[in-house]
C-alpha cells in the first residue's frame, strides 16, 4: 500500500504475527490525519460521511472510535498542517486486520482516498491498562 495513507507490506506482516500470538490483546490506533481540500474539514459533507463510514465499519469488527479532536498545532516534530487526531479502539489485532473486509469498508476506504492527504497511525496498547 502506498501514498502516505496506508500500511506497508512489512507493517501488515508484523500485525499479522501479533494477531496470531495475541488473540485477545486490545489495542488503540492513534490516527493523525491531514485532510485534502475536497474533504472540507471539519464541516464538509464528504468529511462527515467519512466519519460516519469509519464509525460503521470499525463497529462492524467490534471496535469503536474513542474520541477525535482537531489538532491545535505541533509543539515538537514535523506535524504542522495536520487537522485531526482520532483514537480508535479494537478488541484485538485480528479485528483491526479484518477492517478492510468489514461491512461498509469499501465505502469507508473510498472516502479515505478522497479525504485523507497524509496519515500517521500509531499503534498503542489499550490505554485502560496503564501498566502495560
Amino acid at each position: 500500500m502506498t501514498g502516505g495513507i496506508t500500511s506497508s507490506e512489512e507493517q501488515i506482516t508484523r500485525l499479522q504475527r501479533l494477531a496470531a500470538g495475541s488473540p485477545e490483546f486490545p489495542l488503540v490506533m492513534l490516527n493523525i490525519n491531514r485532510y485534502s481540500p475536497e474533504a472540507e474539514f471539519p464541516e464538509g459533507e464528504t468529511y462527515k460521511s467519512y466519519m460516519e463510514a469509519i464509525q460503521h465499519s470499525v463497529g462492524a469488527v467490534g471496535g469503536s472510535v474513542l474520541w477525535r479532536t482537531k489538532v491545535q498545532g505541533a509543539v515538537v516534530g514535523d506535524l504542522e498542517g495536520f487537522h485531526e487526531v482520532l483514537a480508535v479502539w479494537y478488541p484485538n489485532y485480528e479485528a483491526f486486520l479484518a477492517l478492510p473486509d468489514a461491512d461498509g469498508a469499501k465505502e469507508m476506504f473510498r472516502y479515505r482516498r478522497t479525504c485523507v492527504e497524509e496519515a500517521h497511525i500509531i499503534e498503542l496498547s489499550d490505554f485502560s491498562d496503564a501498566s502495560g
